[in-house]
């Protein structure tokens, strides 16, 4: 009796305890669960302190490093801009032209011709404030068989412009011109030898004035018109100035040929320049240069312009070898063409004409 009664109490206790233990079970199941998510929780969390960590130090560097490069540019940048610059160019030039005939039964003169320049370029730039400076030198000769020594080229030009603009802003510049222009040796009308008519500082050209200038690099490209420029032309031989020659007034003589006022060595004029030079490649190694000037006088017939125009083809053939094409158109009223007459040793003074030089040469160029 007493062992059913014993089976009995733990037949009925039984369920209770399956509850119970089931319930204990679940509970420490649950307990388990959330203990691991809250140990990945913290994990994860701390993964993800050390990427912001990371990102924020990398965000450190880069910031530093992007601060560094713009501290360097606008340092570079205010060196350029704002300190003086003073930029030289040189070039000189030697074009060599030669013909030989050894038994050509066509014919021929033997010949050979030379051909110097020297052009400088000394340019200054200050924030909106520039100076350019150039200068030109050319002269040449030609010997040709049975023929004495004859020129073919002789110049000297000098050219300084002085600008000044408000703000970068703009491309348009106050500016002021100065150009001078003339020749080193006597210049003949061959075969004649024995006149001279022209010499050096006979004449000579030079041009002052103040106007506006536009360019956005004032060595490829330049635009100046002037409204007021005073141009003065030099003639100091007496014998030319007395002759009246480049438009000087000529010396005066009384009936009998004595002479009552010898002939002024200057004339001046003043009037509008407009002036224009630009520079560009059209091909691979052949560049192009344009220089243009226009002038007329208020005074003495207005509207009557006077023209120098010269065009420059450069041909690169490599570092040293080059090759020129050249054309060079000018008209200046105040220049008569001097033709020879029936009489030996006599002239007269023709009317202006237009004036043009072609100049093909091959030779060596030197950068310096």
């Amino acid at each position: 009796m007493c062992t059913v009664l014993l089976c009995q109490i733990l037949n009925a206790q039984t369920p209770e305890t399956e509850k119970d233990s089931v319930a204990t079970v679940k509970n420490d199941s649950v307990a388990i669960a959330k203990s691991d998510s809250l140990v990945i929780t913290k994990a994860q969390l701390k993964a993800a302190k050390k990427a912001v960590e990371k990102s924020n130090a990398l965000a450190i560097d880069l910031a530093v490093a992007r601060a560094r490069i713009i501290a360097k540019y606008k340092a570079d940048s205010l060196a350029a801009i704002e300190k003086p610059k003073w930029i030289q160019k040189n070039k000189a030039t030697v074009d060599i032209s030669e013909v030989t005939f050894v038994n050509w039964n066509s014919g021929g003169s033997n010949s050979i011709s030379a051909l110097l320049g020297l052009n400088s370029n000394l340019n200054y730039k200050y924030k909106d404030f520039y100076w350019s400076n150039r200068g030109k030198i050319r002269y040449g000769l030609h010997k040709q068989e049975e023929q004495k020594l004859r020129k073919t080229e002789d110049i000297i030009e000098l050219d300084s412009n002085v600008g000044y603009r408000r703000d970068s802003l703009t491309n348009w510049f106050f500016s002021a011109q100065f150009n001078f222009k003339t020749q080193f040796t006597n210049g003949y009308k061959y075969p004649d030898r024995q006149r001279a008519i022209s010499k050096f500082l006979a004449p000579g050209y030079m041009f002052v004035g103040v106007g506006a200038e536009y360019g956005k690099d004032m060595e490829k490209f330049a635009f100046y018109f002037s409204p007021l420029t005073v141009k003065t032309t030099y003639v100091l031989d007496r014998t030319l100035a007395n002759k009246g020659a480049f438009g000087v007034d000529p010396a005066v003589y009384d009936g009998a040929g004595n002479m009552l006022r010898e002939g002024r060595t200057s004339r001046h004029e003043v009037g509008i320049l407009v002036t224009n030079y630009f520079e560009t490649g059209i091909f691979e190694n052949i560049n192009v240069s344009s220089k243009t000037s226009l002038y007329t006088d208020y005074i003495n017939s207005f509207g009557n312009v006077d023209v120098d125009w010269l065009v420059n083809f450069d041909f690169k053939v490599n570092q040293f070898v080059r090759a020129s094409l050249g054309s060079h158109i000018k008209y200046d009223d105040d220049i008569k063409i001097i033709i020879p007459t029936g009489v030996k040793d006599e002239y007269v003074q023709n009317g202006a004409k237009i004036q043009w030089k072609q100049i093909l040469g091959i030779g060596v160029a030197l950068d310096f």
